[in-house]
């Protein structure tokens, strides 16, 4: 397996070293076997509306097929993705591969219900060099009691990954548009005074931009369990923590998190809480972040790198930069995750799958570090080169993945736009020959980005558990939005205060119990104290 995971030794034994070169010789028979076939398209459903990347016409999916003999074809729901996902498995009608949220309430469900193959048992059947390039850490974590693996992550990062690399980063910024931000002063916004000062000096200076209203503070789309820029973004900028004498800590409850939503709430009160950003959608808010509409954001910066290489393009003055944001009383700095053992999204292959020898196999070519490099760089010789040793991607690729990523996926497909098995970690070799980010976004989250993977806590479907947590994140998607929008401070006591009961009716206790049960067995497994 490809990384060493939970204190393994550095030095690579003479047998791992053979298997590895068993692994590299079973896929080059692949990648032969595959050139003397037709492609056999494979459909492979995405759970993202927003996601619109084709197969067949760029680069590197021609490449991946021609080294798999895949070809694919992609389903994505057109509306709302649970309703899709729901039709789907009720119907049995799963396509060939499956990808969602590691998080979603059918992630165990698909396992439960026997719609997906055991991974480990299809590679045992046609593909065995799929164990030489899964990640140990990943591959222990993703293993159910039964002993056979089921889905496989993307954006997979263990705690050994923090120790061994200085190059990890937290996706989670607060973040400003420089021109403006610059011309009222570049103020202190660390507090909620300075915070509120510098949002109307913004708006006083700049009322419109892209001959729209500024909207003075974006955040990610509110859904049915809230916020992440109002809630749990802004608990890390805060610093608030994830646990208190041994058990789960309550964050939303949090003083100093109080103390920054009723400031948030008395902007809104003041009309500095665009109406917008309440029912945008991801597709609005990225088109906002291209215009320039926001002053300042607690956002992903990976989210809006598209269209930071827009703005970039344009005008290198408009960027969005990262400055200090809302802090607590005593002005610690963030605690920032960064990707945890659960990554972002898993992949399963459907008991539907009209070929499940060619899906393990394309699996093992995309985990394979050749797959990474193909996903990551491109084609070499065509989209970069070895120079030294060292991949430089060629200008006229650089340019166009900066100005125009539509156009890029199209043309090229690189720099994960594939991201569906992606190995960040493994990725890192190379991350030195990729362009930088512009405004400093990944960088500047460096000496704040911690590893919190061990607070995920994630039921089965239909348990109590998971009916609990379930509703209590809806009341919670309910009463964020009431606070942000409450016409006082009494009204915003008012709407927490019958959160906190209507959560204590839901069950909060039993399941914070669980939760602190599910971190404590998270901490033994991946080896922290």
């Amino acid at each position: 397996m490809k990384r060493l995971g939970y204190g393994m030794a550095v030095g690579l034994s003479l047998a791992v070293l053979l298997a590895a070169g068993c692994g590299q010789g079973r896929e080059e028979e692949n990648s032969k076997e595959a050139k003397t076939q037709e492609p056999v398209t494979l459909d492979w459903y995405i759970n993202y509306s927003w996601f619109t990347t084709t197969w067949g016409e760029n680069e590197v999916s021609r490449a991946i097929t021609d080294k798999t003999g895949a070809a694919v074809n992609f389903v994505v729901p057109n509306g709302n993705e649970t309703e899709k996902l729901n039709s789907l498995i009720s119907a049995d009608t799963l396509p060939d591969l499956v990808t969602l949220s590691w998080e979603d309430a059918n992630a165990k469900k698909l396992i439960n219900e026997g719609k997906v193959y055991a991974l480990n048992e299809l590679a045992d059947q046609y593909d065995p060099g799929f164990y030489d390039v899964v990640d140990q850490a990943s591959y222990d974590w993703y293993t159910n009691s039964d002993g056979n693996i089921y889905a496989y992550p993307n954006s997979s990062f263990s705690p050994s990954d923090y120790e061994t690399h200085d190059n990890i980063y937290s996706n989670q910024n607060f973040m400003v548009r420089k021109d403006i931000y610059e011309a009222i002063g570049s103020p202190d916004m660390t507090t909620p005074e300075g915070f509120e000062s510098a949002i109307k000096a913004a708006v006083e200076m700049f009322p419109e931009v892209a001959g729209k209203p500024l909207i003075p503070i974006g955040s990610a789309e509110f859904k049915a369990d809230g916020c992440v820029s109002f809630d749990r973004y802004l608990q890390n900028f805060l610093a608030v923590p994830y646990e208190k004498d041994g058990q789960i800590y309550d964050r939303n409850t949090d003083p100093e998190y109080i103390r920054w939503l009723k400031a948030f709430r008395k902007m809104g009160e003041e009309g500095y809480l665009s109406d917008e950003i309440f029912i945008d959608k991801r597709t609005q808010a990225e088109e906002n972040i291209a215009d320039g509409r926001y002053f300042c954001m607690i956002y992903q910066s990976a989210d809006m790198m598209d269209q930071q290489y827009e703005i970039y393009s344009r005008n290198k003055d408009q960027i969005y930069i990262p400055v200090d944001g809302p802090k607590n009383s005593a002005g610690d700095d963030p605690t920032l995750p960064g990707a945890g053992i659960n990554g972002w999204t898993i992949t399963y292959i459907s008991k539907n799958c009209k070929n499940p020898k060619l899906a393990i196999q394309l699996m093992t070519y995309l985990l394979s570090e050749e797959g990474q490099k193909l996903t990551y760089l491109g084609v070499e010789g065509s989209m970069y080169d070895m120079v030294d040793g060292k991949a430089v991607t060629r200008p006229e690729v650089i340019e166009l993945l900066d100005s125009n990523r539509t156009e890029y996926d199209k043309i090229y497909g690189g720099d994960n736009a594939y991201w569906m098995l992606q190995d960040n970690v493994l990725q890192l070799q190379w991350a030195d020959s990729a362009r930088e980010l512009p405004g400093n976004l990944r960088e500047w989250t460096r000496p704040y980005t911690i590893y919190a993977g061990q607070y995920d806590a994630s039921f089965a479907v239909n348990s109590d558990e998971a009916e609990m947590q379930s509703q209590i994140e809806e009341a919670w998607g309910i009463t964020l939005p009431a606070l942000l929008l409450a016409s006082s401070d009494e009204e915003f006591d008012q709407v927490l205060s019958q959160y906190q009961t209507r959560r204590q009716e839901l069950g909060y206790e039993k399941l914070r119990e669980a939760e602190t049960k599910q971190m404590n067995m998270a901490k033994e497994k991946l080896g922290i104290q």
